[in-house]
């Protein structure tokens, strides 16, 4: 029947959303590792090196310094995602168009930290916990788009040993494994009067109560996987260091289960609950940095960075025993990012940052949907350090995000799963923003 495989896809269709949310990169990332350098917009990530935090972004970075140290920070993230506009049509048989869903961003808190250990004169040992992809969306439960989405979280955990050699004066490399575990949530709106009226025509949606028959599908899915990361450090001058660092894909099979409420029974087999996989690859990154001290007063850095999101082409959902639910047209592109920044010493024991950033959204406007309603954006950001003794730094950091107009033009040609679930399309745009709020903590031991 037409269901079992049309209105399914309502349910699992937007299972992307498992590895999602309101992120703050592009696509569903997240750069926030230290405080440091999201003082700096991470410009010159690669290259900067002054902390522990490096490990992520460029593990070479642990040669350029010495003993035992420890780095914990806390970043409090507040996406914004607000609709504006109307269903293209109300989803057939839907009981009302409802509202435009409110905001569906909301505060989260994402730590990390970063331990180096010195081996020997050449060669350092590090371990970095962080959380590289994330965030969340929630929407009204009933507002018109209901049928797409409704909450997506999602939660990740990576974590990274590295090692760094400093070959000579001038050259350092480093190497890391990654290990990531992947857990997430994402719920939506069924409609089952218009599953029914696909599959029997007025006979059947007679059967279960006429127009205006829906409930409410949730998916849950994990899975853990390996990649890598790899960098060098280039020490130029004693002033000036370039910096240029790779972390490769990661594969995922997420492995779940789709559970259905107020299912009517004519309906049951199309919607029975069971285990669903869904298998993704995680995009690549490359960047490279420049880190330049001017004079005892000021330092400039900028950076470049690439994003293989193209690897993100279409979505294929399968139950366990094969069966393909849907599969889902994405279109994803690379992207850029490019960031600008300097610090300002005011003694030995203050210093503050600014940054600029603008990165590409990888998301095609003609295939936006409800779940992911990335754009581009411009980030403006602000930090500082201050250093109580020798041996111990605070450093904190805010960044607004200012993102340009993404507008949303759901169709038939486009969106085919949500024609054959009968979820309607969304025409309008939203009006995204962000603000971050970081902070963390550095001790030498």
């Amino acid at each position: 029947m037409k269901f079992r495989t049309g209105m399914t896809t309502c349910a699992v269709a937007a299972a992307f959303a498992v590895f999602s949310g309101d992120a703050l990169a592009s696509g569903f990332a997240l750069l926030e590792s230290g405080a440091s350098g999201r003082g700096n917009s991470y410009a010159g990530g690669a290259a900067i090196a002054d902390d522990a935090s490096t490990i992520f972004s460029n593990p070479a970075g642990m040669a350029n310094m010495s003993g035992t140290q420890l780095a914990v920070t806390l970043h409090a993230l507040q996406p914004s995602a607000k609709f504006s506009g109307t269903m293209n049509g109300a989803a057939p048989l839907q009981p009302s168009l409802g509202g435009i869903g409110g905001d569906a961003g909301g505060l989260n808190w994402v730590p990390n930290a970063a331990f180096i250990s010195e081996i020997n004169p050449r060669m350092r040992f590090g371990l970095s916990v962080n959380v590289p992809f994330g965030l969340k969306t929630d929407y009204d439960p009933g507002w018109m788009g209901r049928f797409q989405a409704i909450k997506s979280q999602i939660k990740t955990i990576n974590l990274n040993p590295a090692l760094s050699w400093q070959l000579n004066d001038t050259v350092a490399i480093g190497a890391g494994l990654s290990y990531q575990h992947i857990n997430g949530e994402l719920s939506s709106a069924v409609n089952y009067s218009a599953a029914a009226f696909s599959a029997g025509g007025a006979p059947l949606l007679g059967a279960i109560g006429g127009a205006g028959v829906e409930g409410v599908s949730t998916m849950t899915g994990s899975d853990n996987a390996w990649g890598y990361n790899f960098g060098a450090l280039f020490k130029l001058s004693p002033q000036t260091r370039i910096g240029l660092a790779y972390r490769s894909t990661i594969k995922y099979k997420l492995s779940g289960t789709v559970t259905f409420t107020s299912v009517p029974a004519p309906l049951a087999a199309g919607f029975a609950n069971g285990p669903v996989n869904l298998a993704i690859r995680m995009p690549d990154s490359f960047s490279a940095s420049v880190f330049h001290q001017l004079d005892d007063k000021w330092d400039v850095m900028a950076d470049a960075s690439w994003t293989g999101w193209s690897v993100l082409q279409q979505l294929k959902i399968d139950r366990a025993n094969g069966t393909n639910l849907t599969t889902v047209p994405e279109n994803w592109r690379d992207t850029w990012r490019v960031a600008v920044g300097a610090n300002y010493h005011y003694s030995a024991q203050w210093l503050s940052r600014i940054g600029v950033a603008y990165e590409q959204t990888p998301v095609p406007d003609a295939f936006r949907t409800a779940r992911i309603p990335d754009a581009n954006r411009y980030e403006l950001s602000l930090g500082g350090q201050y250093k109580p003794t020798k041996d111990s730094a605070w450093d904190f950091a805010y960044a607004h995000l200012f993102m340009q107009g993404a507008p949303v033009n759901q169709n038939a040609a486009n969106n085919t799963d949500l024609t054959a679930s009968g979820a309607g399309y969304l025409l309008g745009s939203y009006n995204d923003t962000a603000n971050v709020l970081s902070v963390q903590y550095t001790h030498n031991l």
